[in-house]
Parts: C-alpha cells; sequence; structure tokens
C-alpha cells in the first residue's frame, strides 16, 4: 500500500557581507515545483528560514538576527532548532541552490538536518548544485535534479511513496546517492518542455508574501518611501536567445547534463494573462518580470505587452531588457517602448555590460555594437515615456585592461547626463555552471577548490586578471558614489544587514 508523502521545500537561512543588503531569496523554484506537487496531489509547503512563518516574530527574525559566522559574513534568519522544528514533519525537504554565495548556507543545512534526522529524502537543484555536485553530496543530499524539476521531483515522490529509501536508478535527469559516491543520469534532451502552458500554475500562495511585502526588498526595483509594497514575480518565458559567457544558460545547450533548457521558449498570451489574474488575486500591486530574455521574439512581446494592457498592475523587470531589442536600425524602437509603457511598465534596467566592443563580442555574445547604436537617443525615449530606467555595467573580465574599464565607467556616466536613473556596477563573477567559470578555472584565474563565500556581488573574486582585484574594487566602489546621486545612494544604504524597521 503505497505511503502518504511530504514535501518541504525550503529556504535556508541568508548569509551576507556585513553592511550589504540582504534579501530574501523568493526565487520562483518553489512556486513552480509547489504548483507541481500540488497538481499532483502531494502535500507540499515552503519555509523560509531567513523570514519565518506566522510562527516566527520577524523583528527578532529578520531585522535583529544576524550573526557573525566563522567566515565572517552574516547569518539572517531563524536558529537550527526552528528549521528543525518545520523539517520534522515532512519526509521529502527540498532544498534548492541558484546563487554560489549562498551554497555554504545550503550545505550547512543539509548536514543539520542529515544528522538529526537520518531517514529524510533530501533533494536539490539549481545551476549552482548541478555544478558542485561532488560538495552536495558530501553534505548529505540524497539527489540532485539537473534539469527543470517539475516533472522530476513528482517522480521521486511517487517512488518515495513505495519505499522510504527509493532506488532512483530509473529516474532521467538526476544525479543520486550510491553507497559513499554518486551516479549522474544526464537528462533526456526529449524531455524538454516546448509548450510552456503545460506547466502546472505556480503556486504563489506558498510563499510568506505579507513577509516580504513587509521588508520591501525585492530582487530589483526601487520605491519610494511611501508605497504600498505588494510584490510578485513571474516568468512569460524560459531560456535566452544569447549565450553569454558569464551566464549559465551558455551551459544549458545540446550535450549538457541539464540538456537544452537554455533554448528560448515562451508562455502563450492566455497563460500569461491568466498568471496576472491569479497574482491580483493575492493582493500582489507590482509584477517583477524575471525571463531573461522578455523581448526574445519581438512581434510576440508587443502583442503580448498590448493584452497586458489594463492589468491593473506595475510591471516592472528585473534581469534586464536586451538594450538591442528596444532598437531598430540602431535607433530607439518606439513600437516596443509604447508597448511596454501602455503594458504598465515603470521601470526597465538595460544591461550595457561593457563600454567595449571587444569585450562584448567575446563574453556577450555580440549582442549590442555600441559603436552602431544611439543610447543617449535610446535614454532620452525612455525618460519621455515615463520610465524609470537603470544602467548595468560589468567590470573586470580577466583580459580587461585598466583602459577598457575606466571607458565603461565613463559610459555609464555619460548615460547619467542623458538621464539614466541610476547605474549598477557589478564585479565579473565566474559562476559555476557558466563558461566563463571553466575558462577561469583553465586559466588560473580560479582554484580547483575555490571558496563559494567568495563569490559574491561585492567582490572581485579571479585572481592573475589584468587589473587587480583590490584595484577593481576599489574602481567600482568609486564609480558607484561618483556616478549615482546622493539620493540612491542614500536609499541603498538602508538596506544593509542589520538595517532597521522602515
Amino acid at each position: 500500500m503505497p505511503r502518504d508523502v511530504s514535501v518541504l521545500l525550503l529556504y535556508p537561512p541568508n548569509q551576507s557581507l556585513r553592511g550589504t543588503m540582504c534579501k530574501p531569496n523568493g526565487s520562483l523554484a518553489y512556486p513552480s515545483l509547489g504548483g507541481a506537487l500540488r497538481r499532483h496531489g502531494t502535500e507540499v509547503s515552503v519555509y523560509d528560514a531567513c523570514v519565518g512563518n506566522d510562527s516566527d516574530d520577524l523583528d527578532e527574525v529578520f531585522y535583529n538576527s544576524p550573526t557573525e559566522l566563522p567566515s565572517g559574513l552574516m547569518r539572517t534568519g531563524v536558529d537550527d532548532q526552528r528549521i528543525l522544528q518545520e523539517v520534522a514533519g515532512h519526509d521529502i525537504i527540498g532544498i534548492t541552490s541558484i546563487f554560489t554565495e549562498q551554497e555554504t548556507m545550503v550545505l550547512r543545512t543539509a548536514r543539520l538536518i542529515r544528522d538529526a534526522f537520518p531517514e529524510k529524502i533530501l533533494v536539490s537543484g539549481g545551476v549552482n548544485a548541478r555544478s558542485r555536485l561532488p560538495q552536495f553530496f558530501g553534505a548529505g543530499f540524497d539527489v540532485v535534479c539537473l534539469s527543470e524539476a517539475e516533472a522530476t521531483i513528482l517522480q521521486i515522490v511517487d517512488l518515495a511513496r513505495e519505499s522510504k529509501r527509493p532506488d532512483l536508478s530509473s529516474v532521467a535527469g538526476i544525479a543520486y546517492r550510491d553507497g559513499d559516491s554518486y551516479r549522474v543520469n544526464p537528462a533526456d534532451p526529449g524531455a524538454v518542455l516546448w509548450q510552456l502552458d503545460e506547466l502546472p500554475m505556480p503556486a504563489w500562495d506558498l510563499l510568506p508574501n505579507e513577509r516580504y511585502w513587509s521588508i520591501g526588498r525585492p530582487h530589483g526595483g526601487a520605491f519610494a518611501p511611501d508605497a504600498e509594497i505588494r510584490y510578485a514575480s513571474m516568468m512569460t518565458s524560459l531560456g535566452c536567445p544569447f549565450h553569454c559567457a558569464y551566464c549559465h544558460i551558455a551551459g544549458e545547450q545540446e550535450g549538457s547534463i541539464a540538456g537544452p533548457i537554455g533554448k528560448y521558449r515562451i508562455k502563450s498570451d492566455d497563460r500569461v494573462l491568466e498568471e496576472l489574474e491569479i497574482l491580483k488575486g493575492l493582493g500582489v500591486k507590482q509584477v517583477f518580470i524575471e525571463d531573461d530574455s522578455l523581448l526574445g521574439k519581438k512581434k510576440r512581446s508587443i502583442r503580448l505587452l498590448s493584452k497586458i494592457r489594463g492589468a491593473g498592475l506595475d510591471i516592472l523587470d528585473v534581469n534586464g531588457i536586451n538594450v538591442v531589442h528596444l532598437l531598430k536600425r540602431w535607433q530607439p524602437d518606439h513600437e516596443i517602448l509604447e508597448a511596454l509603457v501602455e503594458a504598465g511598465f515603470t521601470e526597465i534596467v538595460l544591461p550595457f555590460e561593457s563600454g567595449n566592443l571587444r569585450v562584448l563580442r567575446k563574453y556577450a555574445s555580440n549582442k549590442l555594437n555600441i559603436e552602431k547604436s544611439d543610447i543617449a537617443a535610446l535614454i532620452r525615449a525612455c525618460k519621455s515615456y515615463g520610465l524609470r530606467i537603470t544602467g548595468n555595467y560589468m567590470l573586470g573580465y580577466p583580459d580587461e585592461t585598466l583602459e577598457e574599464i575606466e571607458t565603461t565607467v565613463e559610459l555609464a556616466r555619460a548615460h547619467m547626463g542623458h538621464g539614466l536613473d541610476a547605474a549598477n556596477f557589478f564585479l565579473v563573477m565566474p559562476l559555476p555552471g557558466t563558461p566563463l567559470f571553466d575558462m577561469a578555472c583553465a586559466n588560473g584565474n580560479l582554484p580547483a577548490d575555490f571558496n563559494p563565500d567568495t563569490m559574491n556581488w561585492t567582490r572581485a573574486n579571479m585572481a592573475k586578471t589584468l587589473v587587480p582585484a583590490r584595484q577593481l574594487e576599489e574602481i567600482r566602489d568609486n564609480a558607484w558614489e561618483t556616478v549615482n546621486s546622493a539620493e540612491f545612494r542614500s536609499y541603498k544604504k538602508t538596506m544593509v544587514v542589520g538595517a532597521t524597521k522602515k
């Protein structure tokens, strides 16, 4: 007789550098998996150990809780005993690992659960997990999902219904424990879901939304001090037409253990509108579109945006709209800009990446010709439509010269002069799962046993770069301070670890 199986999807406590912003994870992984499990008839819940639930005092857990870890990083969230209380009543514990900088807390939480509950099945997934299999199995995980896991998690549940220690050898797209080692079953390329409407509806209601809204720190965006913040994230597409060296999508192609999930795929207009209605029903007012390439198919985008018009939601972009998609013959494409504004977009991020054509060609899929494109006109056009626009710039590629870095900083300064609202400067991060990571390891920019705690956007993580790490950090800090307005800098500095509740 099959047994009942309960699944807990757990976000571990966060770790952050002292003096930096702590944001809850809240990624779309758990709403997506939760929706699949719910449709399957499986009991599922989510616990975010960074913010807790109704049994936890938010002030105590989030605002007053940061404690220093042996690494010097700051831990924010509930204590170990509280995690074990939540875990106790469930059979399968899922812990996502998308962000390398949180790997240490993921592994620490896995060890905590494994020691206390050796009978429970520990499952992970995400680009960081599948790129770091020895570390994850060493911490006690039983399974790592290597690809999109909405179907995979159901197979694991069904096998767990038949046995407390199921035989997972028949499941494709996973790595699984085999004695003191592990085995890898690569994803079936034919199992990639091309019709995204077949995906279960994400279960956003499983998230501690009211707590996220009270904290008011989404992954992106900026809000007025008196704004009512009730946000959620969604995706209208998966994958990307570009294969940039610093992005995991470049490693998710034919022949990879994840399968070709990096291929660009879209949801239908009706499906997107249905998701927006569900979010409205939950009381959401701001929707962050987290597509890797929102405008990957321009005609589709214009059509979809026209249908979103009047939805009564503020639509914001997180991952950045590829600048080339806002241009037509190197000039602003007013048709797409008007469609964005009429659909409810109030803010977009423009990933300029670099001020150097050589760097863009080598590392960024040659996706923008900055020498031909009239970026000044684009920025002015965006502002004329009332959009708040932020630019993203990357500094510190292994072979990038000081002159090239300074060119990028000066480009950002020029963009601010044209009307850009803010400029974000990021030091290049060679994250596991990306071609840049493999390149950095091969060229001696990273050791094979690198410390994941160094993979933080505030740090220059590579050695042997043409411009030394410490100098890169100084250039980045100075650029952020001198290019951005005092108002913007002040706003960002209120969101550091240990900041008081607003």
